[in-house]
């Protein structure tokens, strides 16, 4: 059976039109209903008798995760740069090698999110969702047999949002340049939401135009890196993603017929 919530205002409102406001608002949605998606299936495999997670808890874990991943990808590679400092004259170097240090952290995080058992089954799902979209934007029946036969990867995935930022990042910080390492420190976290609201409108930008030759090469990287955040799903977990978007499509042509 299918669950079905409806989204808060502030991701369906006139606010996720807005040129780089939507891309803060993917993503604390990414964030947020991730987690929440995340804590959901933990809920419904504990037995009945156990303690329910509840959603002060759910906020906890995002305020948690925040922190953790701005200190982890954003103060963690500054930090680490700083430590060739004294070797490095260039204000644009030193963050060439701080941008390479955070896109290192990143693809080794997610590479051990990989080892994972769980994990895994949560990227065939993310798979599963990847094949029934590109089935559904290329006109596909969307049934099991149609659906199989698509790529894992999609120009849209958060995963390439994320490395888009990280790259965006590098150029963003690299025109502040160099300056006391506190102030450097405040400037990345200042700075989060206005590079992924850029990482967004580019994502945007090449879903449109994803046939064209040079917005291919530039979107190739960050499909290439989804070969470590999705899993060839089962037939079970494709049909799992196809209950999903046909309920969204069912919602979506029910709200434009009221």
């Amino acid at each position: 059976a299918l669950d079905i919530q409806p989204l808060p205002a502030i991701y369906t409102g006139r606010m996720r039109k807005i040129p780089l406001i939507r891309g803060i608002i993917a993503l604390i949605e990414a964030l947020v209903l991730g987690i929440k998606t995340l804590l959901y299936s933990a809920n419904m495999s504990l037995e009945e008798e156990e303690e329910k997670i509840s959603g002060g808890f759910v906020w906890a874990v995002v305020a948690l995760s925040l922190v953790l991943a701005t200190a982890l990808f954003f103060v963690a590679p500054l930090f680490l740069a700083r430590l060739l400092a004294p070797y490095i004259n260039s204000s644009l170097v030193f963050h060439l090698i701080e941008g390479c240090i955070r896109l290192a952290i990143f693809v080794a995080y997610l590479k051990v999110m990989t080892l994972l058992p769980d994990i895994k089954r949560v990227f065939a799902y993310h798979g599963a969702e990847h094949k029934t979209i590109n089935a559904y934007d290329d006109g596909a029946p969307l049934e099991v047999e149609s659906v199989r036969g698509y790529g894992t990867a999609h120009v849209r995935c958060g995963t390439s949002f994320l490395f888009v930022v990280l790259i965006i990042a590098i150029i963003v910080f690299a025109l502040i340049g160099r300056q006391s390492l506190w102030l450097m420190v405040l400037w990345r976290i200042i700075l989060i939401p206005v590079i992924a609201g850029l990482g967004y409108e580019i994502i945007y930008f090449g879903a449109n135009h994803s046939k064209n030759g040079l917005v291919k090469v530039i979107i190739a990287p960050g499909l290439l890196l989804q070969s470590l955040t999705t899993r060839e799903p089962d037939d079970s977990q494709l049909e799992v993603a196809l209950s999903a978007l046909k309920k969204v499509i069912e919602v979506e042509q029910n709200a434009e017929a009221a």
